[in-house]
């Protein structure tokens, strides 16, 4: 054993020109210098949990970058460290400096709390990796673009930082007075390890799908997407004889070899595309130079291994000759001539099989009124990643107000070709057999109407969505649901008979009967001379039928003593306010509900002595 740090983690090594060996650790976040005969030191401590990686400027000053704030330090000889950048990624996991001074980063992970970096500039091209045939998914066209996005990555525990950040990553360049810029980013490409080619082109070994790329170190974005390796990360590079490359990999472990000078001939295939739908092919459309042919297969699984067509290959303009299916990958077979061979773009024309819309469900609501919702612009773009998972359109919630003389039908719907929906809202009384039409060529997905232009009744009501609007005459899909089974009860109840009367004892005796047409006597209450409300029960205690007999007795005050009459006489002829002498009167007034809040009321008046 040459040396033992006595720390869980060593992630990097880098020789100076002294041949001291500095490592980087975990856990402490420690740099360690080894000298040639093996005795060591701390040379610098951060308060980072990681060194990630190391290199050495021209001036031999080490570069170190760290895993938990995503800082780029430079430390000179003597272990003065000062932080170059601190960058918008959580984790550094690559270095590289150029021979005029500038430091390329490459940082992946999100960390918390990030505030917007380099001032107000932009950075060119937002998404440059490579990218699956991306359209509409509704027919039209698909495209794949050297600088547009990816395909995800696969989730799970994973063995080293970096493999497991799944917000892309970034690379940065400093340059020499120390000024940072964003000059690359991939929202799903994780770059491992940065290194420069024979023609001084940035080189990214990314994963998790093993690619390497050729960054132009400009601030415009561009770069071109070399190979893919035969394994699913690209981690480290190293200087090969004549100029070229070394590349090791990960999952699985091997080692590879870039030469320094092009290759007589090469093919590069693209990723899977899912059209989501089973598609019809059109035309391929190809922006290239030099000597460049283009094969075809397709399949109806995500594994091209798994019985898909044969590759066929195109001739200018032609048709894809592949089978209707779901899924299409294509390749490109370069061939060396006076022109460098290039394919610059690769779009392809399909037309996804018509699928009809589904209706998902359907909801009434009785007293809710629904407010028309502005309509916003752009909310019926197809995503712009139709490759990826389908993205649901953004639907804000329907505003709803009470409203006791209206209902509310409200429903959610989908259409996997992203076809524009209207709707149709029909309804159908208990008992009967057709539908009826309520409102047609609905582009919203709720409707409220004026409880009373129903009957009292039990409805059910059914939304027809179709995509004609999509397609020519006669093409359209439809798709329908039913509610739920409702009631209407728009009608108040009746109160009949009331009587009232004085008994013996003072009280009063009180009596009515109540009926409603169509749903049960919910509750009632009295009120005694414009006093509160007071619940009272049917005869027989359970309030559950249409009709519901009252009787029940209410205590009155005792009446007015002559003593106490005549000094309210007094008082009232002092102030010339008359005294009746009369009989004495009550006013009982009933309210009924029935089982939907309907308010039945009436009113007695009882005279006595």
């Amino acid at each position: 054993m040459f040396f033992d740090p006595g720390t869980r983690y060593v992630w990097d090594l880098a020789l100076d020109a002294n041949g001291n060996l500095f490592v980087a650790t975990g856990d402490g976040g420690q740099i360690l210098k080894v000298t040639p005969s093996g005795e060591h030191s701390v040379f610098f401590k951060s308060d980072e949990n990681h060194i990630r990686k190391l290199a050495f400027d021209s001036k031999g000053n080490l570069i170190a970058g760290s895993d938990g704030s995503g800082l780029v330090y430079r430390i000179t000889p003597s272990g003065e460290a000062f932080v170059l950048y601190s960058a918008t990624k959580r984790e550094i996991t690559a270095l590289a400096v150029d021979d005029k001074g500038n430091i390329y980063a490459a940082g992946v992970g999100e960390k918390r709390g990030v505030s917007p970096q380099f001032g107000g500039g932009s950075f060119g091209n937002p998404s440059p990796a490579i990218s699956p045939m991306s359209g509409p998914s509704a027919g039209g066209q698909a495209t794949l673009t050297i600088g547009g996005t990816a395909s995800p990555m696969p989730t799970g525990p994973f063995p080293f930082p970096g493999l497991g950040a799944t917000s892309g990553s970034e690379i940065y360049r400093i340059a020499p007075d120390g000024a940072p810029v964003k000059i690359w980013s991939s929202r799903d490409d994780l770059v491992y390890a940065l290194a420069f080619d024979p023609q001084g082109r940035l080189v990214a070994g990314t994963g998790n799908r093993g690619h390497l790329f050729a960054v132009n170190p400009g601030t415009g974005g561009t770069y071109s997407d070399l190979l893919k390796a035969a394994a699913t990360q690209v981690t480290a590079f190293a200087p090969a004889p004549n100029g070229g490359l070394y590349a090791a990999t990960s999952n699985l472990g091997k080692l590879f070899t870039l030469g320094s000078s092009a290759a007589s001939g090469g093919e590069y295939e693209s990723d899977v595309f899912d059209a989501h739908i089973f598609s019809h092919w059109g035309r391929v459309e190809v922006r290239s130079s030099g000597n460049v042919e283009l094969w075809v297969r397709a399949g109806n699984v995500d594994n091209p291994d798994r019985n898909w067509s044969p590759w066929k290959k195109l001739g200018a303009n032609d048709a894809i000759d592949a089978p209707a299916a779901r899924f299409l990958q294509w390749k490109a077979v370069l061939h060396s001539g006076n022109t460098a061979p290039t394919v610059d773009n690769v779009l392809v024309n399909y037309l996804p099989n018509n699928v009809a819309p589904e209706v998902d469900d359907v909801a009434v609501q009785i007293g809710v009124h629904y407010q028309a919702i502005p309509k916003m612009p752009n909310t019926d773009i197809p995503s712009s990643n139709p490759n990826g998972p389908p993205q649901p359109h953004f639907e804000p919630p329907v505003p709803a107000v009470r409203d006791l003389d209206s209902i509310g039908v409200k429903w959610t719907a989908h259409d996997d070709n992203d076809d524009q929906l209207t709707y149709a809202l029909y309804y159908r009384g208990d008992g009967e057999s057709r539908w009826l039409l309520l409102k047609d060529n609905l582009t919203d997905k709720f409707y409220s109407f004026e409880a009373s232009l129903l009957p009292d009744d039990g409805y059910t009501f059914k939304v027809v969505a179709s995509d004609a609007p999509s397609h020519s005459p006669g093409d359209g899909l439809v798709d329908e649901k039913e509610s739920s089974r409702v009631e209407i009860d728009t009608t108040a109840p009746r109160i009949e008979g009331l009587t009232a009367s004085t008994e013996s004892n003072g009280e009063l005796h009180v009596t009515f009967h109540a009926v409603d047409g169509f749903s049960p006597i919910k509750h009632a209450e009295y009120s005694l001379d414009a006093g509160d409300w007071q619940f009272i029960e049917p005869v027989g205690k359970l309030s559950d039928a249409k009709s519901e007999d009252y009787d029940f007795r209410i205590a009155v005050p005792s009446p007015v003593s002559s003593n106490e009459r005549s000094v309210a006489s007094g008082n009232a002829a002092k102030k010339n306010v008359p005294v009746s002498a009369g009989p004495i009167e009550h006013v009982v007034v009933v309210r009924v509900y029935d089982r939907y809040d309907n308010l039945g009321t009436a009113k007695f008046v009882v005279r006595s002595r």
